[in-house]
C-alpha cells in the first residue's frame, strides 16, 4: 500500500522529518476523500472503543446496570488513570458487586502526572484500574454478567468477544481478516481505514429514533461528547479537540498513529493512521482535517497546540515547526 506524505517536520529551512499514512473520510454515500490507500488493513487499537461498547447497550446489559452517560463514556475511554477516572472505574465495579481483580487489563503507571507521581512517591503499586482501558474493560464485565459468561472474557472465542467480534463487522461493513492481542489483553480485530470510516460515518449518522444499533450508538456519543475528561484526560488530544468543537464532534486516539472522528451535525467519519506510529503526527493530522472540514475553527488556540507552525526549543528560540505536506486538506 503506498502511504500518503500528511505530516512535515521543519527545523530552520530544511525539511527535518516526515510521517506518511492514509485517511479517509465517509460520508452517507461513502468516501467522500481519501490520502494514501483507503484499502490499507490496519488494527483500530483503541479508536475503536465505542465499537466494542455497542453490544454493552445493545444487550439490555446497561440498562439492568442503571449505566448512565458517565459510565459509558468511560466504556470508549483511553483515560489518564487521574483520581477522577480510577475512582469512578471502581465505583463502578463496586455497584456490579465486583472488583478489580475482576479485570483482565493488566497494570501499568498511569499517564497522569499526579497519580503518577502519587504512586511514585508511595509504597503503592498502580493497579489495573489505573489502566488506561479499564473503563473499556468494566463495560466488558458488566455485559458478562448479563450474559452470564465464563470468568476469561478476553478470550477470543468468550461471549463477550464474539458480540464484540459482530458488531465489529457489521458496522465496519467488512469481514475482519484477522485479529491481534491488545495491549490491554481484549482481542483488536483489524479492518481496512474505509471500513473504520464507515464505521465512524454509522455512528455520525445515528440518531435515537433509528432503532436499537442506532439508539445505542447515538448514546455513546452523547457521552463522550458529555463527558471528554473522561474520555482521556487533561492536557489529552481527544479531550482538547472535543472542548474546542462545543461537544458537536467526537474523536478516539488509537495506538501506533490511529485516530478516528464522528461529526454528527456533518453524517461524516473520519479514520487515519500514520504508518510510523506517530502520535504527534496522526494528533497533527485529526486536527488538520477537522478544520479542513469546517468542524473546527482554524484559530482555535489547540491547532497551534496541535499543529504547531512554530516550535521552540528549551530557550525559547523558534527553531522550526509543523506544516502539512503538499496535496494534505
Amino acid at each position: 500500500m503506498t502511504a500518503a506524505a500528511l505530516i512535515e517536520i521543519w527545523r530552520g529551512d530544511l525539511l527535518e522529518s516526515l510521517h506518511h499514512g492514509h485517511a479517509v473520510v465517509c460520508g452517507p454515500q461513502g468516501a467522500e476523500l481519501v490520502w494514501g490507500e483507503a484499502g490499507a488493513v490496519v488494527f483500530p487499537r483503541s479508536s475503536c472503543k465505542m465499537v466494542q461498547a455497542l453490544p454493552l447497550i445493545e444487550s439490555g446489559a446497561a440498562e439492568a446496570a442503571g449505566l448512565g452517560l458517565r459510565h459509558l463514556a468511560l466504556s470508549c475511554a483511553s483515560h489518564s488513570g487521574a483520581a477522577l477516572h480510577v475512582g469512578a472505574v471502581g465505583e463502578w465495579l463496586t455497584g456490579l458487586g465486583m472488583g478489580e481483580a475482576d479485570l483482565r487489563c493488566g497494570s501499568h503507571l498511569p499517564f497522569d502526572k499526579v497519580e503518577a507521581t502519587r504512586l511514585t512517591c508511595s509504597d503503592e503499586k498502580p493497579c489495573q484500574l489505573h489502566n488506561n482501558c479499564s473503563g473499556k474493560h468494566a463495560g466488558f464485565l458488566t455485559l458478562n454478567r448479563h450474559l452470564k459468561g465464563g470468568a476469561e472474557y478476553v478470550e477470543i472465542d468468550h461471549p463477550v468477544q464474539r458480540a464484540v467480534r459482530a458488531a465489529f463487522e457489521e458496522v465496519t461493513g467488512e469481514t475482519s481478516p484477522g485479529w491481534g492481542v491488545d495491549g490491554c489483553s481484549a482481542p483488536n480485530f483489524a479492518c481496512t481505514l474505509e471500513g473504520l470510516a464507515r464505521a465512524m460515518q454509522f455512528f455520525a449518522a445515528a440518531r435515537p429514533e433509528g432503532g436499537l444499533r442506532a439508539a445505542a450508538a447515538a448514546r455513546l456519543i452523547e457521552a463522550m461528547t458529555a463527558f471528554p475528561e473522561l474520555v482521556a484526560g487533561e492536557n489529552r488530544a481527544c479531550t482538547k479537540l472535543m472542548r474546542a468543537t462545543g461537544g458537536k464532534v467526537a474523536v478516539k486516539t488509537g495506538a501506533e498513529g490511529v485516530f478516528v472522528a464522528i461529526l454528527p451535525e456533518q453524517k461524516r467519519g473520519i479514520a487515519l493512521k500514520i504508518t510510523d506510529g506517530a502520535s504527534r503526527a496522526s494528533e497533527a493530522a485529526i486536527t488538520a482535517l477537522l478544520v479542513h472540514l469546517g468542524a473546527l475553527a482554524p484559530d482555535h488556540p489547540v491547532v497551534a497546540q496541535l499543529l504547531p507552525p512554530v516550535s521552540k526549543n528549551w530557550r525559547g528560540l523558534a527553531t522550526g515547526g509543523m506544516r502539512l505536506a503538499k496535496g494534505f486538506c
